[in-house]
């Protein structure tokens, strides 16, 4: 029995949850496919989804192909649930990628199918709705290979194209010997020399194609260029009316890479969902790399290697999940029991790092309770929704009694608070949309203080020196002082609290690529009285380093001054050539900056940078310049310094370290006056 975890991947309104209906219906889990319309899908399980008609949380169903059982995946479209497709993505062995035949390629697809590429997933394209007035096939294949990739290998032709009687006619056409020949020396020598270089490739023949190049042979070809990433073969067909979805069905049993691992290796598996079960009880959704978890296993996951045991285990099986004593190697799992888990989390031996594919957002706002909202419920009902998505990033401020969260654009803004709503029986609204900043130091600076001196409160010595680092590298905290100048605990207290510190800079954003150099330390040993116990008075503790830090901190990132940066998205807006003189000084109102503009047609391709508070404005007008026909990609892209105006400022959650007075008054307990 061969597994295969399969992502369905795809831009918005493709038709990606009706084919995994499809899907499920060709392979007899489902009686009758359910209708996004309809909402009755199996995968689109909440309430809102079936309401709006969108996919928000990746969902798994299982089913068998042969001997292939295929746990898939179906994830958002919507850009502004991208976290949600990135979390999928490390626990891939293959995806498709759909595209609708009316619609063409689209801004979200070419975001997803350079990440795919990227990470080197075996991808096969599905073109949707071949059945619906409008569709195409050459020239969805020319938008396909001009904006996606030019290795593509469609896997048939159509008939009955944009009507109700469309079908797929499966077989690989003389062109795919031309895609195939440039990543197999082989092929391409047998394709300049001739049939008779076959027998040296592969045995099996069947029927020839024109270039007397056995079927089979590409056949071949095509598998092991897939399963590589090297080629793409394109499917065509319909999810409504399930032409070509039996082809499909078979691609991805014979062209995709089933899992590896050894269940008899070490443990080791990623968590890529969280969910809250019936009882309140925290679910993990993980993928196994290697070895085999068992109920009742004692294991340790996170960075912090937090140890916890599985109570529960479930996994996919025939469209729905059932227990399980065990999950091996390759498969797909719901864990219980693990309290302190988290998305992205390695389980048992860690894998790789978690990575991010996806910029993190660059939007915020703050929830406002409504009228009779208890705010302890919302920043609980807040947290849990942080747990389902990390990225959301709460910040809470005690003294305003505020909560902030990060969104990627308007839509999950809705989403939060119809969840909140919904799921927690709480009214919310939010404050104006707003851009998250980052900051960066100017130039150097260094500050100290020393233990029981001046107006040093705390019995510890601190010195930190502040230097800018290479753009992208982060912080990096190191040590200009003898290791054994004071206990370790000390060292790692000022540099816990380092890092804590600098998310809120001298403009209350979080400070980024610097190196902060520890260059003073000091502490006052263990003391105690005759016949009593240890004297807090008389003795440094931890408190002590982790209350004078952001003092020191601040005040060397003071006099080292720092930067405002905002977030620039890169856009590709294409067009209609005659609407470009609309389009340049709206452009330019929203400070967007077109660097490259070529005509392609009776197109016009503008790509530039685009401050990221802007462009939703942008998405919103950029119908009514362009007679509807314009299309704009965006994605982060990097932070620019604000050079106009007045610098943003952000309001602070900590004890304001700013401002000495009011930082000792709320923090220090050994203030005299």
């Amino acid at each position: 029995m061969h597994l295969l975890n399969l992502g369905i991947l795809a831009h918005v309104d493709a038709g990606k949850t009706s084919l995994t209906e499809r899907l499920l219906h060709s392979v007899g889990v489902i009686d009758e496919p359910g209708r996004v319309d309809d909402g009755n899908t199996r995968t689109d399980t909440l309430a809102l989804e079936r309401q709006r008609g969108i996919t928000i949380k990746s969902a798994v169903v299982s089913f068998a192909i042969d001997d292939v059982t295929v746990n898939l995946i179906d994830t958002p479209g919507h850009p502004d649930f991208i976290a949600e497709v990135e979390r999928v993505l490390g626990v891939l062995d293959g995806a498709v990628l759909v595209v609708s035949a009316v619609e063409g390629v689209q801004a979200q697809s070419r975001i997803l199918m350079r990440t795919l590429q990227r990470l080197r997933i075996p991808t096969l394209l599905f073109v949707n709705k071949i059945d619906r007035r409008g569709a195409r096939y050459d020239g969805v294949l020319q938008e396909i290979s001009e904006r996606l990739t030019p290795a593509v290998v469609p896997t048939g032709t159509v008939g009955g194209l944009g009507t109700p009687a469309a079908h797929f006619v499966p077989g690989l056409p003389e062109a795919a010997l031309d895609v195939l020949a440039d990543h197999d020396d082989e092929l391409l020598a047998a394709y300049v020399e001739g049939a008779d270089m076959l027998s040296g490739i592969s045995g099996a023949r069947s029927h020839a194609t024109q270039s007397g190049m056995s079927y089979d042979v590409l056949r071949a070809a095509l598998t092991a260029q897939t399963r590589q990433a090297l080629v793409h073969p394109v499917h065509f067909g319909s999810a409504i009316t399930g032409a070509g979805v039996n082809a499909l069905v078979t691609g991805i049993k014979e062209l995709l890479p089933p899992a590896d691992g050894d269940p008899d290796g070490p443990v080791s598996g990623t968590v890529f969902k969280v969910e809250r079960g019936p009882a309140g009880e925290k679910v993990a959704y993980a993928r196994m790399f290697s070895g085999t978890l068992r109920t009742r296993d004692r294991i340790r996951f996170g960075e912090a290697r937090t140890e916890g045991r599985v109570t529960g285990i479930s996994v996919f099986d025939h469209g729905t999940d059932v227990r399980a004593d065990a999950v091996p190697a390759g498969r797909t799992a719901r864990l219980w029991g693990l309290t302190d888990i988290r998305i992205g989390d390695a389980i048992g031996e860690p894998r790789k790092a978690y990575e991010h594919f996806f910029a993190p957002p660059t939007l915020e706002t703050v929830v406002v309770p409504g009228p009779g909202v208890d705010t302890r419920r919302l920043h609980l009902a807040l947290t849990q929704l942080a747990e389902q998505d990390p990225l959301i990033d709460l910040r809470h401020d005690e003294v305003r009694q505020e909560t902030s969260v990060s969104l990627y654009g308007e839509v999950q803004k809705e989403v939060v608070q119809a969840t909140l709503a919904e799921e927690f029986g709480l009214d919310v609204t939010f404050r104006e949309t707003t851009v998250i900043c980052i900051e960066r130091p100017s130039g150097p600076g260094a500050a100290v203080e020393f233990n029981k001196k001046d107006q040093n409160p705390f019995l510890a010595t601190v010195g930190l020196r502040v230097d800018p680092a290479p753009v992208g590298s982060g912080v990096q905290f190191r040590l200009g002082v003898e290791l054994g100048a004071m206990p370790y605990a000390f060292f790692k207290a000022v540099e816990d609290t380092v890092r804590e510190t600098l998310g809120q800079g001298l403009h209350g954003w979080q400070v980024t690529d610097c190196t902060v150099t520890m260059t003073h330390s000091g502490y006052s040993p263990r003391q105690s009285h005759a016949h009593q116990g240890f004297d807090k008075s008389m003795s440094s503790t931890g408190y002590d380093f982790r209350g004078l830090t952001p003092l020191v901190l601040i005040e060397a990132l003071r006099r080292a001054g720092t930067r405002v940066y905002e977030p620039m998205h890169r856009f590709r807006l294409e067009a209609p050539a005659d609407t470009l003189g609309a389009l340049l000084p709206v452009l330019a109102a929203l400070r967007a900056v077109p660097q490259t503009t070529r005509t392609q047609g009776a197109a016009c391709v503008l790509v530039g940078a685009v401050p990221a508070g802007r462009v939703h404005e942008l998405e919103q007008r950029l119908p009514g310049l362009t007679r509807g026909e314009g299309e704009l990609e965006s994605a982060f892209d990097h932070y620019a310094p604000i050079t106009f105006g007045t610098v943003p400022e952000r309001s602070r959650t900590d004890h304001n370290p700013l401002n000495r007075k009011e930082y000792l008054l709320n923090v220090t307990r050994r203030v005299t006056g």
